[in-house]
């Protein structure tokens, strides 16, 4: 399973749509570890773009800080889980975290 975590000089990103660059991370899902990490630019924001993007790179969970309704929408019409408000800046122990079951969420940083 793939996982996308937005970043922003080497932390999460607390907005999804305004990050540097996406650490895509794939995690042996039986043995609850990860893989592979790989850092890729953004394609950039667009209305739409990034969620089509990562859709085609073949994540199925995003885990950020704050993220738009609209984006919210797109991931799940392409059946793409999403963790939104997490606290955890560190790309890797976020997913960690996440297959833990101990992923720590706040408020909504997103204002729109």
């Amino acid at each position: 399973m793939k996982y996308a975590v937005p970043v922003s000089g080497g932390i999460m990103s607390p907005h999804f749509g305004h990050c540097e660059q996406f650490a895509l991370i794939d995690v042996d899902e039986e043995r609850k570890v990860i893989v592979k990490k790989e850092l890729v630019p953004s394609p950039g924001h667009e209305p739409g773009r990034l969620p089509n993007w990562l859709a085609e790179e073949g994540v199925s969970v995003v885990i950020a800080g704050g993220m738009g309704s609209r984006a919210q929408d797109l991931f799940r019409q392409s059946r793409i889980k999403v963790i939104i408000n997490v606290v955890e800046s560190d790309p890797e122990k976020a997913v960690r975290d996440y297959l833990a079951g101990t992923l720590e969420v706040g408020d909504d940083v997103c204002d729109h």
